[in-house]
């Protein structure tokens, strides 16, 4: 078995079975308790790591089958954090999600987070590397920035970025203490910072984009000085996906520098299956070494698979930037970042992944 990231990778989610949202729905209309609810959630990630295993990926998820979205679950398990209605969902290109956000009310911090026991649940099913997704600290303030961070809590933002910090620091910790050896943490900020729209969007609502790199930087960066040498920790870039639509456009060239040789990330998940994520050119800044980028070149929003041959292209070409034995392959995204889930077959999916596994096979012997 190969160390993580692997050669194939996945990002995390996966398209939720009809049962599993027929059960959900059920819940929230109360014809279902929280016991029968969580015996078909086991029952549906059960099944979804067999069907992982066989596909032949050498790390699982539990497709975040238990939640709704992809943040906004794990953010508003943390002691001050609350997710909260709103005026309206986070706007896609031409669609927008369900109408909720952040509100910071309390000092942030990481006690006895439910996540740990969907974790535990993960590792006792898998009998290959169980993966644990998690949203970034930067994702924490970006989402709905100053105007989200009660101002009698935090009137100096400092205080803030240092307990995000440190609850992330905890969280690490407290996964690892529950035998998690590989955890990704999901972060659209990176790409929303190469963004000039996304940038302006933030200065309306009062924030200075500007500094955010060296913030978020330090912010995770501090957070990952808890992580256990045995632990590997990877981030994966995102765009937005949701329905199979997206959010931000634009290269990573203006963040490339920060996020591949600033910050301890053992691995990264970049986007590369479209042109919204510009060329290879800002790989030249993944230091020589152990640090790996997952090329994201196999589309999680539509079911139709890519051209081998045009894969194998792909990767010949980012070896311009960087060594091939750097790279490892993946879907861009994961295949359902809400609950509601991109627009393809559970088969698509799964032909997907096995796609993913025959393609590292060929390029570098190994998954």
């Amino acid at each position: 078995m190969t160390r993580a990231p692997h050669r194939a990778d996945e990002v995390g989610s996966l398209l939720r079975p009809q049962k599993l949202k027929e059960a959900r729905a059920a819940h929230a209309e109360g014809k279902l308790d929280a016991a029968g609810l969580k015996a078909v959630e086991d029952a549906c990630i059960t099944d979804a790591v067999a069907h992982q295993e066989r596909v032949g990926l050498q790390a699982v998820t539990d497709g975040e089958f238990r939640r709704s979205w992809w943040h906004f679950d794990f953010l508003g398990g943390l002691e001050g954090v609350d997710v909260v209605e709103h005026d309206q969902g986070i706007q896609f290109s031409g669609i927008q999600t369900k109408a909720q956000t952040l509100a910071i009310n309390a000092r942030v911090d990481f006690s006895d987070h439910y996540m740990l026991e969907h974790f535990r649940f993960l590792k006792s099913v898998a009998t290959v590397t169980p993966k644990m997704t998690i949203p970034s600290p930067s994702v924490l303030h970006f989402r709905g920035g100053r105007k989200a961070i009660s101002r009698d809590v935090y009137p100096n933002l400092d205080a803030f970025y240092a307990d995000a910090a440190a609850a992330y620091g905890k969280a690490i910790r407290a996964f690892y203490d529950a035998g998690c050896r590989y955890l990704q943490m999901d972060d659209t900020v990176w790409a929303y910072l190469c963004s000039e729209k996304e940038m302006q969007a933030a200065r309306e609502r009062g924030d200075d984009p500007e500094n955010l790199q060296q913030i978020y930087a330090d912010m995770i960066n501090e957070a990952l000085k808890s992580r256990p040498d045995d632990m590997t920790i990877t981030t994966h870039v995102c765009r937005g996906n949701f329905r199979s639509s997206w959010i931000s456009e634009g290269g990573y060239e203006p963040v490339a520098e920060t996020l591949l040789s600033k910050i301890d990330y053992d691995g990264y998940f970049l986007e590369y299956d479209s042109d919204r994520a510009g060329g290879f050119e800002p790989l030249r800044f993944l230091p020589k070494g152990d640090k790996r980028v997952v090329l994201g070149l196999i589309t999680s929003k539509s079911g139709d698979l890519e051209s081998r041959d045009a894969v194998l292209s792909r990767i010949e070409e980012a070896q311009n930037y960087a060594p091939l034995d750097q790279f490892c392959l993946s879907p861009q995204c994961g295949f359902a970042s809400t609950e509601e889930g991109n627009i393809l077959t559970e088969e698509q999916q799964w032909k997907k992944l096995e796609f993913v596994v025959d393609i590292a096979k060929e390029v570098w012997g190994e998954i």
